[in-house]
Order: structure tokens, then sequence, then C-alpha cells
């Protein structure tokens, strides 16, 4: 994680006040020396300078307003802070529909982040969610727009550290530890109601688009809130696809979904219309969680495809209704 070097008034007055003093001592008439911060001064007291994941020092506001950080936003609202624009794709049509709650009245802007649409909204922070949207010179294009700091690529798939990291950034550490521990005490919970209902039986989630299905790995997204965080049983088979998993969800095809091991499925279903063609396949019918009538659906307006703490409390509130209040 990023050191935050933070630049205080009282550090950014000390070496000129100690300075002045010398010198009115010498020539000037005490008077003189009752003299108020310059501009330069000023401004450093109402910012603070952070290395980000690319190692560029980041003057950051103290309080910014404007604030621009794309797919990230899961991650500010809990923390507090509403952005100016929000991730969006298909000309604003397509945006994280399980956040809509929080952002409402915020524009969309494309996910690559224009730079013609950046400036409109004037940002006075941009925060990027990976290296590769500054890549090919893109950083300094940015930066002339507003400071704009990288969060570190490490912490894409651990939405913890990329809630500290935020945290530090936009100097609301204490905010990041109440909602963690908000989350934990959540999911602790959880996980105590899910052993006592259903032992050890186990559960996976597949995502279905395009008539494709997919499977999440083990340790990412919904696999980490279903396993690691509600200790929910690992099927034998998402242990096999974790192993070569490049992403979070991995393509899977009805044959194997009948050798799926799972007692329990949650299914997100993307294709509304042509969906229902894949769910009457007999394949589909032939597996075992399909036959005992415990497969729960979901639409992709949900969050099962996202993660952040906004995310994962929204899935587990999800698991704990569909496995315990049914």
């Amino acid at each position: 994680m990023s050191k935050k070097h933070r630049i205080t008034s009282l550090l950014a007055i000390l070496p000129l006040f100690i300075m002045l003093s010398a010198c009115s001592e010498a020539n000037e008439p005490a008077s003189e020396q009752e003299q108020t911060p310059d501009a330069h001064q000023e401004a450093s007291a109402n910012e603070y300078v952070l290395t980000d994941a690319l190692g560029n020092e980041v003057d950051i506001p103290t309080n910014p307003e404007r604030i621009i950080a794309s797919y990230l936003e899961d991650h500010l609202i809990a923390l507090g802070v509403t952005p100016i624009a929000q991730w969006s794709i298909h000309d604003g049509e397509g945006v994280q529909n399980y956040l809509q709650d929080y952002l409402t009245g915020v524009e969309p802007i494309p996910f690559d982040l224009p730079f013609e649409a950046v400036t409109s909204f004037s940002p006075d922070l941009l925060i990027m969610s990976s290296a590769e949207l500054v890549s090919e010179g893109k950083y300094e294009q940015y930066a002339r727009i507003a400071p704009t700091y990288v969060v570190a690529e490490e912490t894409n798939d651990n939405w913890r550290e990329t809630l500290t990291q935020l945290g530090d950034v936009l100097n609301r550490e204490e905010e990041a530890t109440t909602v963690l521990e908000g989350y934990e005490a959540k999911a602790l919970e959880g996980a105590e109601q899910l052993s006592s209902e259903i032992g050890t039986n186990s559960a996976a989630a597949l995502w279905l688009t395009s008539n494709q299905f997919f499977i999440v790995s083990k340790n990412v997204s919904s696999g980490a809130v279903l396993y690691d965080d509600l200790g929910i049983t690992i099927p034998a088979t998402v242990e096999k696809v974790s192993e070569s998993a490049t992403g979070n969800w991995s393509a899977i095809s009805l044959e194997e979904l009948v050798e799926l091991d799972a007692d329990y499925l949650f299914l997100i279903n993307s294709d509304s219309s042509d969906g229902s063609e894949m769910l009457d396949d007999p394949l589909w019918q032939n597996i075992p969680a399909v036959q005992q009538n415990q497969v729960y659906e979901f639409s992709s307006d949900t969050s099962w495809l996202y993660s952040g703490p906004i995310a994962n409390e929204q899935i587990i509130d999800d698991v704990l209704s569909s496995l315990i209040d049914k």
C-alpha cells in the first residue's frame, strides 16, 4: 500500500516563518513580521501527496468534491462518497444496476473514460482502477485534467484491500475500518446461521449469458463470499475449475454441469428470453440440484457479477434468504 505523506499547513509555513523572523530581526520593522502565507502555501495546506501504484506522486485534494472513480463506485459509496459520474457501457444504457439506489442523478460516463467526457465533468480527482486505463501515455493526459491516482493492480481481486487503499486516498481510513468491521460481523453471523441450517452441504454460482454457462471460481467475486466468508462447502467441480481459472468466471458445458456435485445452485441469468432454451435442455434437468428444486435464480441486475462491500453484503442477503428464509 502507498505511504501517505501529508503536507500540513504547519510544515509548509514553518521554514518560511523561521527565515522571515531572522530577516526581520536584522533589517525589518516588527510590523512586517505578521505576514500571511502566500497562495502556494495555502494550496499546499489543502492537499497531500501520495505515491500511486505506478510511482506517480499525486497531489490529492483534502476534500475532493467531484470524483470520478470508474468501476470503483461500490467502494466510494461504502465510504460515504458519491462520485460525479458512474461507470457505464452501451452509451450509458448499461450501468451497475445494484447501485442505482445510491447513484440517483449521477450521470454515466463511458467505461474507457474518453478525455472529452472526463473533462466535461470538471473533476477534481480521478481514481483509476487499474494501470491499463492509463497505458500508452494516457496518464499524462488525464493528469492535465485533474490529479490522477492509479490503484494498485494487486488489489483488484481483493475488495478489502481496494477499500482500504481508497480510504487512505480519500482520508477516510476510519470509515474504511468501520465498513470492514461491519461486513465481517455480518458474514460471521451469516456463516453461523448457514452452518446450523445446511451443515456441510455445498453450493455453486452459475452465470448464464449468450447461451453459455460460466461457473465462479472459489476465491474471487461471489465465490469468495460463498466459500471464504460464509463457509459453504466447495464442490469438487469448483475446486477443479479454480485450479486453471484465468478469470472470475470460467466457461462450463452442460455435460460438465451434470457432474456438478453441488447441493444448491445460484443461477445468475442474463438471458431473459433465449436463456429458457438452455434451462429446458434435458442435460440441465438432470443436474442433481435442479432435480431437487434447489436452484435459486437472480437477474444480472443484482450484485452477483460484481465485488465490493455493498455487492457482497447483498450477495450474503440473497444466500440467506434462499437457504434459510425459503
